[in-house]
Formats: structure tokens, C-alpha cells, sequence
């Protein structure tokens, strides 16, 4: 089994805010077609389903989100999960509005959720990070993260958590640079492509193959001292 958990906060106050980007995904990951109506165990809202052969149990902890960790810690063991089977949701600061990345294990950045997770469960999860923006003032993050997205937004946030699930198997399978690829694509962002390569110039020939390459070599005197000197020089000797 695979748990996959979107952090965020419980009730209707902070459904819209940037900190439940992470519950808005696996909410997208529910309306999949294998996926059971929400029921709640191990302090969270759970569904069962199927992806890619695999049984996933989605989890939105009800602890919020300081606490993440003691409901997914409560149904790993239950289910004796490894630590590696179990991917991460969440809203990532670093990150500009609609850009994705993923990554096994590393620090929690802050992020008071992943924080609790590392506790309870270990650090080598995957983490599916969706950036959220920064306001550019640490004393800015906290209204920033618990404020509610912008109208402006929907024009990437619905297509990015749309593709999340339209390509879900690609998370579970661990096709992790096919996914972002998907991602990238859902919200519009290009990829950067290198610049054609310039036309190497021709290496620099010297003088003497300069002359041998000449396409009208010069005329050889037939007068004067250097023509008696070549003479002398290629004349056939008796």
C-alpha cells in the first residue's frame, strides 16, 4: 500500500487558503473513478482506491497541520507502510505560483506539517511541493500562507491539480521528470530550451597550407636571378 497525504488544516475557514493546496490535490485524487467516498480513521479523512495496480489509501489528517504527522504515523503502522511508501502533498514557498517539484526525503524547510511528519514517520518520504509564492516578507508568510488563493489563481490551480490527477499514475510509479513534465505543461510553463549552437568558424590554417590550398598559385618567374636559381635547382643532372 501507498499513503498518500495532503497537508492543510480542517474546516470550511481554511478550505480556500494557500496552506490546503495540499488537501486540494488529494480531494482531485478522490474524484478518481476507484476511489471510496471519504471516511474518517486514524484522525483523518481517508479514501481507498486504486492506481496504476497499486492500493493507495489518500489521507487529509484532521490534526491540522502542526500535528500532520501522528494521524499518517497512526496508519503507517497500521498498515506497517514503509517510510519510503509514503508521498507528501504540500504548498511550498520557495516555489513560484504553479511550478511543482518532488524529492525523497531532505529538511523540512520550516514547513511546521512535514516537520511533524519527519517525527512520526521518518524522513525518506517523498514530497510533491507545489508552489504557493513567497510575499518577499518573512513577517508576510503567515497571513500569506493562511489567506485564501486569489481569483487570478484559478487560472493555474485548477489545471495544475487536474493534471496531478490525470496523471497519477505517474506519481505512484515514482515517473518523477515525466510527471513534471506534465505539470510544467498543465499550467503553461515552457521549458527552457538551450540555444541553437553557432557554426563553428573553420580552425586557422597556417601560411604553408594557406599556399598548398591556393586555388591560383602564383606564376614562377621565368626572367631574372630567381628564375636562374630555379633553374639550377630542378635541372636534370647528365
Amino acid at each position: 500500500m501507498i499513503i498518500i497525504a495532503g497537508l492543510g488544516n480542517p474546516g470550511t475557514q481554511y478550505a480556500a487558503n494557500r496552506h490546503n493546496i495540499g488537501f486540494m490535490a488529494v480531494d482531485a485524487l478522490q474524484r478518481l473513478p476507484s476511489f471510496s467516498p471519504w471516511s474518517r480513521k486514524f484522525k483523518a479523512e481517508i479514501s481507498e482506491g486504486e492506481i496504476a495496480g497499486e492500493k493507495i489509501l489518500l489521507m487529509k489528517p484532521l490534526t491540522f497541520m502542526n500535528l500532520s504527522g501522528e494521524a499518517v504515523g497512526e496508519a503507517m503502522r497500521f498498515f506497517k507502510v514503509k517510510t519510503g511508501d509514503i508521498i507528501a502533498i504540500h504548498d511550498e514557498l520557495d516555489l513560484a505560483p504553479g511550478r511543482a517539484r518532488i524529492k525523497i526525503g531532505g529538511g523540512h524547510g520550516g514547513h511546521n506539517g512535514l516537520k511533524s511528519l519527519d517525527a512520526h514517520c521518518g524522513k525518506e518520504y517523498r514530497r510533491l511541493r507545489l508552489g504557493i509564492g513567497h510575499p518577499g516578507d518573512k513577517e508576510r508568510v503567515h497571513g500569506h500562507v493562511l489567506g485564501d488563493f486569489a481569483k487570478s489563481d484559478k487560472t493555474w490551480l485548477e489545471p495544475l491539480l487536474d493534471a496531478i490527477a490525470d496523471n497519477a499514475d505517474m506519481l505512484v510509479k515514482g515517473e518523477d521528470s515525466q510527471l513534471m513534465n506534465k505539470l510544467a505543461l498543465a499550467v503553461g510553463v515552457k521549458t527552457e530550451e538551450k540555444p541553437a549552437a553557432k557554426p563553428s568558424k573553420p580552425a586557422a590554417q597556417s601560411h604553408i597550407h594557406q599556399a598548398r590550398n591556393s586555388a591560383q598559385p602564383k606564376k614562377l618567374p621565368e626572367t631574372g636571378p630567381m628564375a636562374e636559381m630555379l633553374k639550377r635547382m630542378f635541372a636534370k643532372k647528365d
